[in-house]
């Protein structure tokens, strides 16, 4: 079995030299979701970095693009692509390799830009895998700031509506958005009686225990409840770096060469 732990120390060690090297943001939101896409490309999804557009290929529709470094860092492990050509093409004119996620890259379902937008088309995949008997399970992974987006409602209605129980959406609920914390700038508490009110299984997990995702995940892969699903993943933003941890700031702010250092000298030692 993959060693999730090392698998998320390596995307993390990776994240952070995307950031510092290119001056790029979200760091904080890219360090919570790690290990969830840890366990997802450890062992969850069913894709295979050789034949990216299989048809029979679980599906990862990945909403908060912002934190494009912990997709790509994901899909760099797995071997979608080589390391060397993220390093040296990220963000860069002309590059695929853009600081919102692009579909043009292998392993990569969907741009994103505008957030709010990723479920709706998870749905409409995974009603497409049902209408034509694929076995396929569709994942989306969702920021907890876009459930203030409506358009992700209306997308959880018509899951549950159309029985997608071949769907599960994630929320990295790290409880920081743009602006603020979740609570302050839009609570969205009681999230998971709003999930059930609309006819969703739903299960709330440590999204840093990389165990308890494991198994939660593969559970939910493998039922067919008639009901789609939903994981509440509570996270930390920044998670890793302490002097990152819960701070808004590196919702923008990149790391500096001295915060790199300190910042790798704490995820060596996880």
């Amino acid at each position: 079995m993959t060693d999730f732990v090392s698998f998320a120390q390596q995307m993390r060690l990776r994240i952070l030299e995307l950031c510092n090297l290119k001056r790029t943001s979200h760091i904080g939101g890219a360090f919570s979701v790690a290990d969830i896409l840890a366990v997802l490309y450890g062992d969850v999804l069913d894709v295979d970095p050789t034949d990216p557009d299989a048809p029979s290929r679980d599906r990862l529709f990945y909403s908060k693009g912002h934190a494009c470094t912990a997709l790509y860092a994901a899909l760099e492990i797995r071997g979608f692509f080589a390391g060397d050509d993220l390093l040296d093409k990220f963000t860069e004119n002309g590059s695929y390799f853009t600081s919102h996620i692009n579909h043009r890259l292998p392993g990569v379902e969907l741009s994103t830009g505008s957030l709010g937008h990723a479920l709706g088309v998870a749905c409409g995949s995974a009603l497409a895998c049902q209408r034509k008997n694929r076995q396929s399970n569709v994942f989306a992974v969702l920021s907890d700031g876009e459930l203030d987006e409506g358009s992700n409602w209306e997308a959880i209605l018509f899951a549950a509506h159309n029985k997608l129980d071949n769907l599960v959406a994630i929320i990295d609920y790290n409880k920081i958005q743009s602006f603020g914390t979740v609570k302050e700038v839009m609570n969205l508490e009681p999230l998971a009686d709003k999930f059930r009110a609309f006819n969703w299984d739903i299960e709330e997990v440590d999204g840093h225990s990389v165990d308890l995702l494991h198994k939660l995940l593969l559970r939910f892969k493998s039922e067919r409840s008639g009901r789609p699903k939903c994981v509440i993943a509570h996270t930390i933003k920044g998670k890793g770096v302490s002097f990152m941890e819960n701070d808004l700031k590196w919702h923008y702010r990149s790391p500096s060469d001295q915060d790199a250092l300190q910042a790798r000298k704490e995820l060596e030692s996880m």
